[in-house]
């Protein structure tokens, strides 16, 4: 398995409209970063707080320019403030091939269990093993 090379693909796919967002979560942005919460409408993200429309992709997903023809890499700006959904992806190998994720090697793809250990323990950080998920 190869390093996040930040392709935003994950970002892109699964940070729009449908994203889960907890009550808990929204509590802890109210409190601490209301520049987060204005983007939540009826528990429910993300919303342009001028309009109040429901914006196709999140908010705080940023572009870092590049130089000399490298692919555009993504930032996340909330990133320490991010949903417990961003932080649990990714989740499985069967989840990142289907999403294309640039971080899957063929040896992966041949030996999914084998990288499910793999990525359990690069994600320990951010969520619980896959099974327990």
């Amino acid at each position: 398995m190869k390093a996040c090379n930040q392709c935003g693909k994950c970002c892109i796919k699964y940070g729009g409209a449908d994203l889960s967002i907890t009550r808990e979560e929204i509590n802890m942005w109210e409190l601490f970063t209301p520049h987060i919460s204005e983007y939540i409408r009826n528990g429910k993200a993300w919303f342009d707080p001028d309009t109040g429309k429901q914006l196709a992709q999140c908010p705080f997903l940023e572009t870092e320019a590049q130089e000399n023809d490298h692919p555009v890499r993504y930032t996340c700006s909330i990133y320490h403030d991010r949903p417990e959904d961003c932080r649990h992806y990714p989740t499985s190998i069967s989840e990142m091939i289907t999403d294309e994720c640039e971080m899957i090697e063929a040896s992966d793809i041949n030996n999914q269990k084998k990288a499910q250990i793999k990525l359990d323990i690069l994600m320990i950080d951010s969520r619980p093993p896959y099974g327990d998920v």
